[in-house]
């Protein structure tokens, strides 16, 4: 009897909590927030559980939102400067204080928590801000619903204003279609960038035209990067505070502006350097040649190095005397005058000779013969 008793309570207990443990599980992830209402300037507590273990969160006040909605406009709803990070435990649960502020839009509120890495989870908890306006919610979307149906890309390529460091930009192209049950009328998406494991940036690009249901149109949407941007980026595009796409995009150095500046670096320090002895030549003393009168000889057109470097002609000998070059002007001895010798023929300027012919009989070999 008492073994019946204890499979029955055994069943029942399976039975109480086998539907509380599946709701459970398919609740996901849950946010608590005490106290439900506090002024601009006070601090809540947030309290989470179900989610993945050891994940990073961001916590945040947005406004224009609710439990049922969502967050409507995205973060651009949320107070995103006096948000907080917190990581969740091994069972996927977490406790963290947050600082009350009015965000940018009107009530009703919520403290918005969701992952920053891995796979995309989200909750909301209602947040009574005192003193902050409340305005009711923009009406609901038509019942149309975008899905992608083609792989995303981007087009295009960077020019020479890229390679000098101007914004690099692209084009995302994709093909969606409306699974819903109503028209969708220009909607318009949320482009972020991020740069490595940073939280992305987000642009709201709007298409123009009308997608019928059971429809696909093909969308192309601008990117654009800060200027001088470059390595790894992640392309993220979101509809409706849902991710469409993802995309990699890896953005090249730009080279121009390194080589501007090593260019820069050559050309500055040579312009200085001439300018700096322009000056020197400028201030510089300058040294007075000795006057040279014009019965000194010129100098010669190459120096004693330089001549000594020149090859000699070995069949040259000493160099010759110079004949002294007399005055005209200085007076000159009678002896030497022309015609002025005394007994001496006319004309004659050399020492007299004989003029008489040899005679055949006279020997041609001088005599030993003394002087008689």
């Amino acid at each position: 009897m008492r073994r019946v008793a204890l499979a029955v309570a055994g069943a029942l207990l399976v039975a109480l909590g086998g539907p509380a443990g599946q709701v459970r599980a398919a609740e996901g992830p849950v946010v608590e927030v005490s106290p439900v209402q506090a002024g601009a300037g006070g601090s809540v507590t947030v309290r989470g559980t179900g989610w993945r273990p050891r994940t990073l969160l961001m916590v945040l006040v947005c406004g224009r939102a609710t439990p049922a909605r969502g967050v409507v406009g995205g973060t651009n709803s949320c107070a995103n400067g006096d948000g907080r990070a917190v990581t969740t435990g091994a069972d996927g649960a977490f406790r963290r204080k947050l600082p009350v502020a009015e965000p940018p839009v009107p009530c009703p509120c919520v403290v918005h928590v969701a992952t920053v890495t891995g796979a995309e989870a989200e909750a909301d908890a209602v947040l009574e801000v005192a003193g902050h306006p409340v305005a009711p919610l923009p009406a609901e979307r038509s019942a149309g619903r975008l899905a992608v149906l083609s792989d995303t890309r981007l087009t295009g390529a960077g020019g020479l204003l890229t390679w000098f460091g101007a914004p690099p930009g692209r084009t995302l192209v994709l093909t969606v279609g409306n699974t819903g049950t109503g028209p969708i009328e220009n909607p318009v998406f949320q482009v972020g960038t991020a740069h490595g494991v940073f939280a992305p940036e987000w642009d709201e690009r709007q298409w123009h035209g009308t997608l019928a249901p059971g429809k696909k149109a093909r969308i192309k949407l601008p990117v654009e990067l800060s200027a001088g941007a470059h390595g790894d980026y992640t392309v993220t595009l979101k509809y409706g505070g849902r991710v469409l796409a993802e995309q990699p995009w890896g953005v090249g150095r730009p080279w121009g502006v390194t080589l501007f500046w090593v260019l820069l670096c050559l050309v500055v320090p040579a312009a200085l350097f001439r300018a700096g002895m322009a000056v020197v030549d400028r201030v510089r003393p300058r040294r007075h040649r000795p006057h040279r009168s014009a019965s000194q000889s010129p100098r010669p057109l190459l120096g004693p190095r330089l001549r000594r470097l020149l090859p000699r002609s070995r069949s040259a000998g000493p160099p010759a005397a110079t004949a002294p070059v007399t005055d005209p002007a200085a007076p000159t001895l009678p002896w030497f005058v022309p015609h002025s010798a005394p007994g001496g023929p006319a004309g004659q300027t050399s020492a007299p000779h004989d003029d008489r012919p040899a005679s055949p009989t006279t020997p041609t070999t001088p005599t030993r013969k003394g002087p008689t």
